[in-house]
């Protein structure tokens, strides 16, 4: 039995801190409000070998159906600064309100924020992006933390990939550099509007589970395949957008089988290989 030195809990069900609305309970379950605590509990739990995991919204996230043998921390660093075309954020702050609140007071670089259900730190851990834009063209400086706090300008960025996916560790705040734009507010709505109508919102998903191939779209290509409404137990492919899949009262499981089933499909009638855009969570690291 650990000994953890900060408020926490025993056996938290995760499914209600997932998007998806899947996953066990968590062997230890934290919150962090501030960049202190956050600085607190990794340091901690880095020295200590413990295992942890930094979730924010769990818009990109599936856990395991037997839950996670660690500690999850909840990242709540939730503000907002701002200094002419500077803002400053924390890394558990709404990143669709963040592109709302900076596309209304007509700056440009965040409109497509609309409607993506992720905390800064996610959208940035993931170099989040749609229409055009993603996080890479106007991400300035981060602050991380692992057993001290650093400050970061090389991000490594690719396709839905960053720095982060090889640092053991939780990004804190971020400093985003957008641009003036007397139409930014009108683009953010025209934005949304779009995702509202083509993305199954309402229902329970993790957004975009395959990475589009090099030259094609993943949801094109699942739709081609006659694959959309498919389902497996609880889940299913989105009729609205065939890169979603929904959950409907299923498991972690059945949208594991439902993402073999349609990377098998898409192989055998295109030779293409679907790479998984989510991320499963181990029960044990």
């Amino acid at each position: 039995m650990l000994s953890l030195p900060f408020p926490h809990q025993k056996n938290q069900s995760l499914a209600s801190f997932s998007t998806m609305k899947v996953g066990g309970p968590a062997q230890y379950f934290t919150v962090a409000k501030t960049l202190e605590e956050m600085l607190e509990r990794v340091s901690f739990l880095i020295k200590e070998g413990i295992p942890f995991f930094v979730l924010g919204k769990g818009s990109n996230t599936v856990f395991d159906d037997r839950g996670f043998a660690g500690v999850v921390i909840l990242n709540q660093i939730d503000y907002l600064e701002q200094e002419g075309a500077l803002f400053r954020v924390g890394s558990g702050y709404s990143f669709p309100r963040l592109g709302q609140i900076s596309a209304k007071q007509g700056f440009t670089g965040l409109e497509f924020a609309a409607g993506i259900p992720a905390t800064v730190g996610g959208a940035i851990y993931m170099n989040a992006g749609a229409n055009g834009q993603d996080v890479s063209q106007t991400l300035k400086s981060v602050l991380f933390v692992d057993t001290e706090l650093r400050k970061i300008t090389d991000f490594e960025f690719s396709y839905r990939h960053s720095l982060f996916h090889k640092m053991r560790g939780a990004i804190v705040e971020a400093t985003f550099e957008l641009k003036e734009m007397a139409f930014a507010k009108e683009k953010q709505k025209e934005l949304l509007q779009y995702r509202l109508k083509t993305q199954p919102y309402g229902e329970n998903s993790c957004g975009c589970v395959f990475r589009n191939p090099e030259g094609e779209v993943a949801g094109r290509l699942i739709e081609q395949c006659g694959l959309k409404g498919k389902q497996i137990g609880g889940a299913r492919i989105s009729e609205l957008h065939a890169n979603f899949i929904v959950n409907q009262g299923g498991s972690a499981e059945d949208v594991r089988k439902l993402i073999r089933e349609v990377q098998e499909k898409i192989y055998q009638e295109t030779g293409l290989i679907l790479e998984e855009e989510i991320r499963f969570i181990p029960y044990e690291f």
